[in-house]
């Protein structure tokens, strides 16, 4: 074992050598893809963010970019103790599973959620059917995949609907909360023909919109704080849209909630978390009801990383958890899930949520 200085003195641990998998939203920008299409994808700088924090925890970084340029790499021979994935993919509902899969064929350990975490909560219409079937709370739904399948939505007005398998709101609007089959018919119609994939429609909650981070897998999962979205007048009415996520500064005010329906969103979003086995790190959206009461509305499980702009890494600055500590606590996760001796996982503020729904 090397001397790694992020170990303490009595439990030594190696010098590892990380792998970044990725994709650039530059990339995609060039071959012609739209800005919309991209917003999921990264910018160089958290790219460099997390590979600053792995090199403090004294380990060594080799960026391999793509799951095509993982292939090639893996093809050519080349292997790392670790892979810090944060590849979203462009094609398929599998997209966010490709990485994953194929460091598995290859028994090659990764940070976040395997194949099939990460197919399955990128379909919002399965993820919810598993989440409802475990007893917690969530809006009732129906997934319309063609439009002969618009007429058959037999839920009550107000609605809200979606692209299934998209992230960063892509597809939401104003328009997105709908309340008549004329509504309906219109903005299921665009969404299907726009992103070419089923659209989730639900029940519109009015209530307080939260985001909760989580880091940990299983029994050590922790919801280490609560943060609620809240829309300026003028943002776009009715949801956490597209628009208003890339223009959040002027658009959108963030606040770190500890209430007691704040703490019920941290219990819900945990027991959604454990339930669906994910791992090392994440988000979960929730919204309340006109009681009070906070629903699952989906989960990130390969969440957005830049320092600045991403949810995730805003909460965590909200509730006193540094960038370093969130980047280090998913490595962590992930080293523990492998075998593979390193630091251990450091405390986070607001950690210790167990209480299921």
């Amino acid at each position: 074992m090397s001397g790694n200085p992020a170990c303490p003195a009595t439990t030594p641990c190696r010098t590892l050598t990380i792998g970044l998998t990725y994709d650039l939203r530059d990339d995609y920008l060039r071959e012609g893809y739209s800005l919309e299409e991209t917003a999921e994808f990264d910018k160089p700088d958290t790219i460099e963010a997390i590979e600053n924090v792995l090199k403090k925890n004294g380990h060594a970084t080799d960026r391999i970019g793509h799951v095509k340029e993982l292939t090639r790499r893996l093809a050519a021979g080349d292997r790392w103790d670790l892979v810090f994935n944060i590849a979203e993919g462009m094609h398929g509902f599998g997209r966010e599973a490709q990485v994953p899969a194929l460091l598995d064929a290859y028994r090659i350990p990764y940070t976040f959620s395997d194949a099939l975490g990460q197919a399955l909560t990128l379909h919002k219409g399965m993820t919810k059917h598993i989440v409802r079937d475990l007893g917690i709370p969530t809006p009732d739904f129906a997934v319309v995949s063609s439009p002969e399948d618009i007429g058959r939505v037999r839920l009550p007005y107000p609605l809200f609907a979606k692209p299934v398998a998209e992230g960063t709101g892509k597809g939401i609007t104003a328009r997105s909360r709908i309340d008549n089959a004329e509504s309906l018919r219109s903005v299921c119609g665009n969404l299907l023909q726009t992103f070419r994939q089923p659209v989730l429609v639900e029940t519109y909650l009015p209530g307080r919109e939260f985001t909760v981070g989580i880091i940990g897998t299983g029994k050590n999962a922790r919801a280490i704080g609560a943060m609620e979205v809240v829309l300026n007048p003028d943002a776009e009415p009715n949801a956490y849209s597209y628009d208003n996520k890339e223009h959040y500064e002027n658009l959108v005010r963030y606040a770190a909630v500890s209430d007691p329906e704040a703490r019920r969103a941290m219990e819900v979003s945990l027991a959604a978390w454990r339930g669906l086995d994910l791992k090392d790190g994440g988000r979960v959206d929730l919204r309340s009801d006109a009681f009070g009461s906070p629903h699952f509305i989906e989960v990130n499980s390969l969440a957005g990383l830049n320092p600045v702009r991403s949810d995730l890494p805003i909460l965590c600055g909200l509730v006193g958890v540094s960038y370093d500590q969130l980047i280090t606590g998913i490595l962590n996760s992930a080293l523990d899930r492998a075998g593979i001796s390193s630091a251990p996982i450091p405390p986070f503020a607001g950690a210790g949520t167990e209480k299921a729904p």
